[in-house]
């Protein structure tokens, strides 16, 4: 499918640039499938790998290919890009015996498109080259292509990503040293989680007085309390739907990564050991697996009411 199609604006690459570059793509879930997708249609040569073999079947249908191993996946590969869980699984698919490391040409340049601790990345960097490319854009901007990357690397580690990164997302910025990306992604992931809080205290606050919470939002997405929670979360959040698009469980552990990078800094972060609590009596509740959306659903009990009976 042509990207005009989804209205993405013209790409920043050139064909010349990414003409026969070899990419293994590691982890396919709801993240790492549709951006594999969108580098096989920008014209990269992509190999994906993925436990599950059921996910590998859209990044085929695309034209890319499907690995059966880890090591079939990076063994050619000039670049290695992975999407994993959490910090555990990035270092033990890159640096454990069987990983990247050992697998990959010497020159391979990982970009690793996890969220985890900012110190992991920087072990990785000190072993390989590497790039830290956390995303936001949940997985509407991981499918539109329209992903906000934010990469730590050296300039030239950058440089080679750069082209990549381009064809998952329409903001890529390098902020740093190895391990910079993923603290501005731990500061992105604090601001979401105060603001879905807020939009669910909001909704659950106009539902108790009755008002038409359809035209409130828009009239609040138009004003000076606009954001991107109102215009793509509030009405799935007020009609009570969670299916997820970033599971509570991944937010309650990218809050501990924000905690943990603030307690290193001696930084004081009080909202964010709030949310932190709130993100986590979700996943105490049987929750973890639905959208983190579903903080209005902890809202309305707080307020006496009774939450959303149903997984999703």
């Amino acid at each position: 499918m042509d990207r005009a199609v989804r209205g993405r604006r013209s790409a920043p690459w050139s064909w010349e640039s990414i003409s026969m570059t070899k990419i293994g793509f590691v982890g396919l879930g709801i993240m790492g499938g549709p951006m594999a997708v969108n580098l096989v249609e920008a014209g990269f040569e992509v190999t994906g790998y993925n436990r599950s073999r059921d996910k590998l079947d859209r990044v085929v249908a695309a034209g890319g290919k499907a690995a059966d191993s880890l090591a079939g996946a990076v063994r050619d590969a000039e670049v290695v890009v992975t999407m994993l869980p959490d910090s555990p699984d990035v270092r033990e698919v890159v640096l454990g015996a069987g990983g990247v490391l050992a697998h990959a040409a010497p020159e391979t340049l990982l970009i690793d498109c996890s969220t985890i601790r900012p110190d992991v990345s920087r072990e990785i960097a000190a072993r390989m080259r590497a790039v830290d490319a956390p995303v936001s854009g949940g997985e509407q901007g991981a499918v539109d292509g329209t992903l906000s990357i934010m990469a730590g690397g050296a300039d030239a580690d950058f440089a080679t990503a750069k082209p990549v990164l381009d064809a998952m997302g329409t903001t890529v910025v390098h902020v740093g040293a190895a391990g910079a990306g993923q603290t501005v992604k731990a500061a992105n992931q604090l601001i979401v989680a105060g603001t879905i809080e807020l939009v669910a205290e909001a909704l659950v606050f106009l539902r108790a007085h009755q008002v038409d919470t359809e035209g409130a939002i828009r009239v609040l997405a138009g004003g000076l309390a606009g954001n991107r929670i109102l215009d793509r979360k509030a009405r799935a959040m007020a009609e009570r739907r969670f299916d997820p698009g970033f599971r509570v469980d991944l937010h309650h552990k990218d809050l501990g990564i924000v905690q943990s990078a603030a307690r290193d800094a001696g930084v004081a972060i009080p909202l964010g050991a709030v949310m932190a609590q709130l993100m986590g009596a979700l996943v105490a509740q049987g929750y973890g697996g639905r959208d983190h959306g579903a903080l209005i659903d902890l809202v309305t009990r707080l307020s006496g009411g009774e939450p959303t009976p149903d997984a999703c």
